[in-house]
């Protein structure tokens, strides 16, 4: 370890010892997991610096943006608090194809690691995917649920390298053991989708195990990720749903526990909702016009909450800049919240919310039966460019996922 430390800067030294496990080793093998960017104040050559294979993107742009490299360096621990995960399976989401496109580079950008954007003069290169399920491979000296081996799942913030990759860091607040009745392919299915929904109903929307029971929910775009898991989240709680999907999708999420299936291509969905008794608590993954009419479906002047996961809030910051954005976006959801609370209902937006915790809660769900991965298509590390165009196609039912491990 004595390898001119006065040499090293200061963020090399503190990748170097907040990280347990097989670092040493490595350096005794001649290789650093420090970036290309800290090894120029090394002794040893910056060429023989640990590497791993990822897909990444170089610009914003189409499906040909996304590129194949056996050259991406190794991630390295930068806090105490963090940990290093070999993937073995990871899975996409609409937020990755927006993302490859462009959309919330603004916003994200003043969300990522300043030395990497002051010194590469960009965001890039820059690895896609949110969802991970892998094991441990190293562990920052502040963790203490996890050592190098546990088998774990979580879902990585936007604004960190994703997963679509041998290796990705996450934080350990971020991570949670995974579960148990689950292989990695079918776990990765679920953190974004399930911490989204997790976060549409219960941060948000006040919904729990103890509260929800008899209550109705109404739920829009429901065979999508976030819709699978939310019909089951809500039956798992003992509420009644009803799920708007086409007619193809609507045996799926019958399975799942849906109570009462509209099919938005048979007729109007607002004449077909005129027959149900209103409702207590609505999810909106599909917004748009559906905004402007669906809350006249809630119970008035009793608590009754619209949730909708389709806000303007990166596209704002895109199309006016930061600080314009972030006052528009303010504006905007201030003024809904009023009219409709005016109203009689609740009004609100959510967010994918990063958490450890309630991974382990939804864990548990799963583990006892009453959570189940909804899987549409596995491809391997090889067809990625592939698995992005299938989740362009739209009609989600369930989750394309990645099997990482299946390198090229």
């Amino acid at each position: 370890m004595y390898l001119k430390m006065h040499l090293l800067s200061r963020q090399a030294y503190r990748g170097l010892f907040f990280s347990q496990g097989s670092i040493a080793p490595c350096l005794r093998r001649g290789r650093s997991l420090i970036r290309s960017s800290l090894c120029r104040n090394i002794s040893f050559s910056c060429q023989r610096c640990t590497v791993m294979t990822s897909w990444i993107i170089d610009r914003y742009g189409r499906n040909d943006v996304l590129r194949f490299t056996n050259n991406m360096i190794f991630p390295i621990i930068h806090f105490p608090n963090e940990v290093i995960i070999k993937v073995h399976a990871a899975s996409l989401n609409p937020i990755d194809v927006n993302m490859r496109n462009g959309y919330g580079a603004a916003a994200l950008n003043m969300k990522r690691d300043p030395l990497k954007l002051k010194s590469a003069g960009s965001e890039f290169p820059l690895t896609l995917g949110r969802d991970v399920s892998g094991v441990i491979m190293e562990c920052g000296l502040n963790v203490s649920y996890f050592k190098p081996g546990d088998e774990v799942w979580a879902a990585i913030p936007p604004w960190k390298q994703g997963t679509i990759s041998e290796f990705v860091v996450a934080s350990g607040n971020e991570v949670s053991h995974k579960p148990k009745s689950l292989s990695h392919i079918e776990a990765a299915s679920l953190p974004y989708v399930g911490l989204t929904a997790w976060s549409a109903l219960n941060q948000i929307g006040g919904l729990n195990q103890d509260n929800c029971s008899g209550k109705r929910i109404l739920i829009f775009g429901a065979s999508g990720g976030v819709g699978t898991f939310a019909i089951q989240l809500m039956k798992a709680w003992g509420g009644h749903v009803t799920a708007v999907c086409s007619q193809d999708a609507s045996s799926l999420v019958k399975k799942l526990g849906a109570d009462d299936v509209i099919d938005y291509k048979s007729g109007d969905v607002a004449e077909q909702l005129k027959r149900l008794p209103l409702f207590d608590f609505i999810l909106d993954n599909v917004g748009g016009s559906t905004e402007k009419w669906s809350p006249d479906f809630l119970k008035k002047w009793s608590g009754a909450t619209y949730v909708t996961l389709v806000t303007p809030f990166l596209l704002n910051m895109d199309r006016l800049g930061v600080a314009d954005g972030m006052l528009q976006t303010g504006l905007t959801i201030g003024s809904k919240a009023v009219k409709h609370l005016c109203k009689g209902i609740h009004y609100r937006w959510a967010f994918f919310t990063p958490s450890g915790r309630s991974l382990d809660e939804i864990a548990e769900l799963v583990d006892s039966g009453k959570i189940h991965p909804v899987i549409e298509q596995v491809f391997s590390f090889s067809e990625v460019p592939k698995a992005f165009l299938k989740l362009e196609e739209g009609r989600a039912r369930g989750k394309t996922v990645i099997n990482v491990i299946n390198k090229i």
